[in-house]
């Protein structure tokens, strides 16, 4: 698709164009009818829409200031969140991912008894080392579909040479009978993952290293995308958008353009209109997928 008609068609549907007859309330033409079906990644053998939705917002961790992780741990009450996980599945979207904290998965236990339209958890564990199998196991034990090993926890064991310790992480998910992933934020470590065959299903590498500071730059972004084009296994790309740095027309485009066709994305809300903001990620996601 054309740059120019790429960003007509996200303009319209950031505005509503696209959404229904006027008057409408945002969402309410895709709460009629049947959710639109999004392109599909398979991590192992788990098929999960393209686009991915990422929880930091849920949690305060906006990667900008202390301010506006207060302000989104303010806005994000339980009711919120769940809100958004159903009008996140009138999108289209099919999965979510966050850590198997007490307050998430109380909160996903209630979310699922209630009716909720969004079905798929992927779990990313985040316990200090000592933590991790019984932060594997419940995840295991409250629903997770997939769990994946922060990437904090992967470099750190990475940096330390561990890697006997991180494959026994990895084969305690696949015991488990569930997809196991490992994310990064150095680009360096899945290729090596790789080279070592570990037995990991999938990858989430972060477009930047912000383990190693916060630096948003495109020389960072280059990276992120050499090592993704290197990796076999399917990758789910994060911060795309540069913790909101970045326009999503552009971020989108450049992922999408730069990942392939078994990879996808996972990306994070916070706005005022947060079904729109869902609805034009999922616009982008359609539209970037080669048919």
């Amino acid at each position: 698709m054309k740059r120019r008609d790429f960003v007509r068609t996200g303009a319209a549907f950031a505005f509503g164009i696209s959404a229904g007859s006027p008057g409408l309330a945002p969402g309410a033409a895709f709460r009629r009818a049947q959710a639109p079906a999004l392109p599909t990644v398979r991590l192992g053998t788990l098929e999960v829409s393209r686009l991915i939705l990422g929880s930091n917002p849920f949690w305060g961790y906006s990667h900008k200031s202390a301010q506006l992780d207060e302000e989104m741990k303010r806005h994000y009450t339980d009711e919120r969140i769940m809100q958004i996980l159903d009008e996140a599945a009138d999108c289209g979207l099919t999965a979510l991912a966050s850590p198997p904290d007490a307050r998430w998965v109380g909160l996903w236990a209630r979310y699922l008894e209630g009716g909720g339209r969004l079905k798929t958890w992927i779990s990313q564990c985040h316990g200090n080392p000592e933590q991790m199998n019984d932060e594997i196991g419940r995840s295991v034990r409250a629903g997770a579909r997939a769990v994946f090993i922060q990437g904090a926890r992967v470099e750190e064991q990475f940096g330390k040479g561990n890697f006997d310790l991180l494959r026994s992480w990895i084969e305690r998910i696949k015991e488990a009978g569930l997809p196991a992933g490992a994310a990064a934020h150095w680009p360096e470590i899945h290729p090596e993952l790789e080279r070592r065959r570990f037995p990991t299903d999938f990858y989430y590498q972060c477009f930047y290293n912000v383990s190693k500071g916060e630096d948003y730059g495109a020389a960072e972004r280059e990276k992120a995308v050499a090592t993704i084009e290197r990796l076999e296994k399917p990758v789910i790309a994060y911060k795309i958008l540069a913790a909101g740095r970045l326009p999503a027309s552009e971020g989108f485009e450049f992922a999408f353009n730069h990942i392939a066709r078994k990879d996808g994305v996972c990306v994070g809300i916070y706005a005022r209109k947060a079904i729109d903001q869902i609805r034009q990620n999922a616009t982008y996601t359609e539209t970037l997928t080669p048919r």
